[in-house]
Parts: C-alpha cells; structure tokens; sequence
C-alpha cells in the first residue's frame, strides 16, 4: 500500500517539478501582486511534497525485514561517500565560517538530491513507475520546449501581467525573477520556458531528449515510419528548444549523449561511419556558426567568467585546502550576496540609475553614488555597506571544492563516478545514463545541480536504477 503511494507521489513530483518557477511567479504576483520576490511558502511545495515522500519510504524501509544475505543497515560505497560527506561538511563548516544559516543554503543545494537518492534506493520500485516516469518526463518535456518557442514572440507585457520581473538577464534574491536573458550585444531572447533560466532549461531537457533518442535509435527505421513519426516530432521539438536556450554547456551535453548513445546502440561499422560524419558536421556548423554569429557562440565576455572563474576557485583550495566551509560558493553564496552587474569598460550604467541595490561594475570598477546631490544618480552599489558580490567558480565540480576542499571534491566526483557505472550495467537504464552523463559533463562549465528540477529527477531516477532492493527494480536486469 505504501509503495502504490509513494510512487504516484513520486510521478507527480517529476512532471510538477520543472514548472516550480512558474507557479511560484504566477502564485506569489495573485496573493501579493507585483513586484514581490517569490513566497516562501509558495516555493517549499516541492520540499513538502519531496518530505512526504521520504517520510513514506522511510516507514517502508522499517518495515522491510532483513535478508539472510543482505541486512537492511547495509552500506555500499556509495552510501559510505554520501554519509562522510554529510559529516565531512559539518565539521569543516564548524571549524569555518561557522554560520549555519549559510550551511543550510548550501545543505539543500549540495546535499537534499544526495540523500534523496540515499533514501530511495533502499526501497522496491515496480517497472511501471519507470515505463511511466519515461513517458511523464517526454510528455512535459515537448509541452515546456512548445511554450519556449512561443516566448520568442509574446509581448514583454504579457510576462509582467504573470509577474516577472522588469529586469532581464540578472537574478536579484529579494525580486521577482526575470522572464529572459538575452545574448551579448544582441536582441536575440535566450528562452527559459516555466524555468528560472535558460541554462536550467536547457540542462533539464537533456533528460527528455536523453529518453527520445533511445527510443529513435533502438528502433528499425521500417518501425519508426510506421508507428513512431510522433517520437521525431517530439524529439525535434526538444533539439530545438535546446538550441534556443543558447545554453553553450547544455550543448556540449547534447553532443556527448549524442555520440554515447550511438555508440552504445548501434553496430561497430555504424558508429564509425555515424561518429565521423557526426564530428565533421559538428566542425562545420559551428565555423558557419562562429562566422556568421560570433555574439552567440563565442559571447567573450561570459567566456571569460568561464575561464577566470574556475582558475580563482582553483587558487582558492590551494589557499584553503579543507574547504571555506558549506555554502560559501555557488547558489547558496547568490542567495546570500549582492546582485553584481559587471559592464564593459564603455558601456553606459545610467540605466541602473534608479535600482539603488544592484551593485554596477564598469570593468573592473566599481560604480561610485555620485557626491553632488542633484547629480544623476548611477547607483553602483548600497551607500551604507561594502557590495559582497557572490562566489560563482561556474563549475560543479570546484565549488564543492571550494566548500569542502580536495577531500569533498574527491568525494562528490567518486560518487558521479560510482553511479555511471551502475546506470551503464543496466540496458534498461540507458536513457538516465545518458542524462546523468551530459549533466555531469555540464557541470564542468556550470552549476548544474543547483536547480532541483534537474538534480532532483535525475538522482532519483538513478536511485530506481541503483536500488538496493531487488524485487521490481530495474537494478535485476544488467548487460
């Protein structure tokens, strides 16, 4: 009884979940109006739902008796990584910045997904949660990409009514969020759909269009025309919301799942006439591309932060080898943090004149409130404290070393490493495998785990595959 709870639970958390961003703005502007930053309460419904779940499983497990062969305290080498993380970081917070407000922040971005997993892989799922939790994720996954093409041409207007933001391309934690971004020095929208960004949106559709492209390429192409056109339309849309999300890291992600999969589903003969003509297709478009728009594919300025960013936080665990403590890098330091705007050298601040909180940079200068009175005030920064702009290394990977230092950072990427490996035994399990492998390459050039649409779907589709229960999980069925 409580497995046929928990798992419907489970199928409406998945589908609900990338829409959070949505609902939150559209709740939070009907109860306050406009110009509210996002409800508190409004924005927990995930985790209450996430903690019914939880609470449900861990009453199963309880209940579950021990095996002559396997006692319900067992521990795997994943478990024992997630547990001394978890106290790893308690200690090295403690011993640090100390302040527990800032290691919850960091707690629920870090740590919720993992033991998330942790939980869930202890009970027994049935093959249909997964035959329908495919079908639930390819379903939103084409409705979500649909809307994003249609964001490209709604009024402005029509997003303040919903009640974004009037700011574009900047996060402020006490506003409302922003309904785009657009791309450097164009006019061009980067779509985001119901998400809080285009890059959430295009790492999130990697797990669709994972499940698509399986279910394209494990089928004859007699059978696709005959009875699967819609699987190419659906897995059409999806590339196409990918590719206007501009999101250059979800990009990399489509190339690699692209290339593993055909080389996973397909002959030896196959794979090397389709990888070659792959990457030489590849190479072209992007030199056409490249030529033709550099603002898109190069975007210097956000390629700077990509490579300025990750060498800083590298210097940062050389300073501090055991880590600044939770929280102090990444999406809980943005929570935490002024909104930094940074400018080119020449370009013109006056329009942030009237937006006294955000903090304005003009190279690598800081925008002054002017002394004479009446004079225009540009509004660099709050006058009665210091700009605490956030810690962003713009990769996964360094940010937990950041906050945990070589020890946590070893630890995060063994367990990444631990989980491939199980998804790739199982057959069944390809397309998570797919999608757990593009995320965590992404992760290199974002923080890609922070929005829980994408890091909650993916640990706990990984958590059915990786079940330490065998009855009906997908954990039976390995190559």
């Amino acid at each position: 009884m409580l497995q046929r709870l928990r798992e419907p639970l489970t199928l409406l958390l998945l589908g609900l979940l990338p829409f959070h961003a949505l609902l939150v703005t559209v709740g939070t502007k009907l109860i306050s109006g406009s110009g509210h930053a996002p409800l508190t309460a409004l924005a927990l419904w995930k985790e209450a739902l996430l903690g019914i779940i939880l609470l449900i499983a861990f009453i199963e497990w309880l209940r579950t008796p021990s095996k002559p062969c396997r006692s319900r305290w067992a521990f795997d080498d994943i478990d024992l990584l997630i547990i001394g993380l978890v106290i790893f970081s308690i200690v090295i917070t403690s011993l640090s910045h100390a302040d527990w407000k800032l290691y919850a922040f960091g707690f629920k971005y870090d740590f919720i997904p993992l033991i998330t997993f942790f939980a869930l892989r202890r009970v027994v799922w049935s093959k249909t949660f997964f035959r329908k939790a495919m079908s639930v994720l390819v379903m939103v996954g084409a409705v979500i990409a649909a809307y994003a093409v249609d964001t490209l041409y709604l009024p402005e207007r029509f997003f303040y009514w919903l009640g974004y933001s009037d700011l574009h391309s900047l996060y402020v934690p006490d506003q409302p969020l922003a309904a785009f971004q657009y791309l450097e020095g164009g006019g061009w929208r980067r779509v985001q759909s119901v998400m809080s960004g285009p890059n959430q949106l295009g790492l999130w559709l990697l797990i669709p269009f994972s499940i698509s492209l399986v279910l394209v390429l494990r089928n004859t192409v007699a059978t696709l025309l005959r009875c699967y056109v819609s699987r190419f339309i659906v897995l059409g849309l999806i590339v196409i919301g990918l590719f206007l999300t501009f999101s250059r890291s979800a990009w990399i992600g489509v190339a690699v799942i692209i290339v593993v999969a055909v080389v996973l589903t397909q002959s030896k003969d196959l794979v090397r006439r389709y990888v070659l003509n792959m990457f030489v297709a590849g190479v072209i478009a992007l030199i056409i591309g490249v030529l033709i728009k550099p603002d898109v594919f190069l975007r210097l300025s956000s390629s700077k932060d990509h490579l300025t960013r990750p060498i800083e936080a590298a210097m940062t665990m050389w300073e501090n080898p055991f880590g600044l403590g939770l929280g102090t890098a990444g999406p809980a330091s943005n929570r935490v943090s002024d909104t930094c705007v940074h400018l080119k050298a020449d370009d013109d601040p006056s329009w942030a004149s009237d937006r006294p909180n955000l903090c304005v940079f003009l190279g690598d200068s800081q925008v002054q409130p002017p002394l004479i009175k009446d004079e225009l005030r540009l509004a660099g920064q709050p006058t009665d404290r210091e700009c605490k702009c956030p810690n962003l290394p713009e990769n996964w990977y360094l940010q937990i070393g950041v906050e945990m230092g070589f020890a946590g950072l070893a630890a995060f990427a063994l367990i990444i490493l631990f989980i491939l490996r199980k998804l790739r035994k199982n057959k069944e399990a390809l397309p998570i495998f797919l999608g757990f492998l593009g995320i965590s390459i992404a992760a290199l050039f974002l923080h890609a785990w922070e929005d829980s649409a994408v890091a909650l779907t993916v640990w706990i589709l990984a958590a059915y595959v990786c079940s330490l229960s065998s009855a009906g999980s997908a954990s039976t069925g390995s190559d």
